[in-house]
């Protein structure tokens, strides 16, 4: 395995969660961070009174580096770096904006800064911008996405060619295989959501975990894509913004139909009519609720068994 994510993050294992807005409490993070990973704390859903909050605890409950995902399309932006700096978090990742805003800022102050990106352009925005390390996520991932629909399989080695920093995959990653894959593509380590979001440690509502363990092949889709772009579960919520396409609603028609809250009501609330339930493609091949801990073990071992199988593999040249 690359040892890059290790040295940069001070972690045993290249593996992030992802900072999920309603799903990546303090609880979930330092699951993860005391696995060996990198767990992160989603602020995109937190006043800054609730984050600092989250900190505190995440601290006593790891004695491990975690970061705080910062999603920049969020209020109290300025209040929730405030509260990182004062509260000593190593780790910030970025995203849904410009990382030339806040990386030079967070960096004068000593934080390791990474930034979301969903597109070769984005990455070198990123590493400009004097990003430590950039995610890369393609469109399979679930919530808010890029608009361009590119694969990971397709993205990765095209940032990788791109820029020199290390770089973390994202998108339909939840086993050791996608891992293998990931790293194969010239990936030094992986992010993942979906995986985490159906854990024992995560904030979701359980009737929102025992909707993606229902979840089959084909039931997530990317909308919204005039206002912020998104990958949800079909539900009620979705057929109501299908017929707004089908009227062609205007964007603020459209902004009305979505309202306020949604994320909320269906991740954290459990409402599964009426909620956006923000989730990956990758969805449809989750089918249990772990421990965070036992997640990493897993893909650690799938990992380890994949690599096994492709050098078991032989080419056979041409006579």
């Amino acid at each position: 395995m690359s040892d890059r994510l290790s040295h940069l993050f001070g972690i045993d294992h290249p593996i992030v969660q992802a900072g999920m807005i309603w799903c990546s409490g303090w609880r979930l993070a330092s699951a993860v961070s005391n696995a060996g990973g990198l767990g992160i704390i989603g602020a995109g859903s937190m006043y800054p009174e609730v984050l600092r909050e989250h900190i505190r605890k995440c601290k006593a409950a790891t004695d491990k580096p975690f970061a705080v995902n910062v999603p920049m399309l969020y209020p109290d932006i300025e209040q929730h770096m405030a509260t990182i700096v004062e509260e000593g978090v190593p780790i910030v990742f970025t995203s849904a904006g410009n990382p030339a805003t806040w990386t030079g800022r967070l960096k004068d102050k000593g934080l390791t800064v990474v930034h979301v990106v969903s597109s070769v352009r984005f990455a070198r925005k990123a590493v400009e911008a004097g990003c430590d390390a950039v995610v890369a996520e393609g469109f399979e991932a679930g919530g808010h996405n890029g608009r361009e629909e590119t694969t990971t399989i397709v993205l990765i080695p095209m940032v990788r060619d791109a820029v020199d920093v290390p770089l973390i995959a994202a998108g339909g990653i939840a086993d050791g295989r996608a891992m293998l894959a990931a790293m194969a593509l010239g990936a030094d380590g992986v992010q993942v959501g979906s995986r985490f979001v159906c854990t024992q440690e995560s904030s979701a509502h359980p009737n929102f975990k025992q909707r993606i363990l229902a979840a089959q092949e084909g039931e997530t889709v990317l909308t919204l894509k005039e206002l912020a772009p998104v990958r949800l579960i079909r539900n009620k919520f979705f057929a109501d913004l299908q017929q707004a396409y089908a009227r062609c609603a205007t964007v603020e028609e459209l902004k009305q139909v979505l309202g306020r809250a949604r994320a909320k009501k269906g991740m954290f609330e459990g409402d599964l009519d009426e909620g956006e339930l923000e989730i990956g493609q990758v969805s449809g091949s989750i089918r249990d609720i772990p421990p965070a801990a036992e997640v990493v073990h897993r893909m650690l071992a799938e990992f380890e068994e994949a690599r096994r199988r492709v050098n078991a593999l032989s080419l056979q040249r041409p006579e």
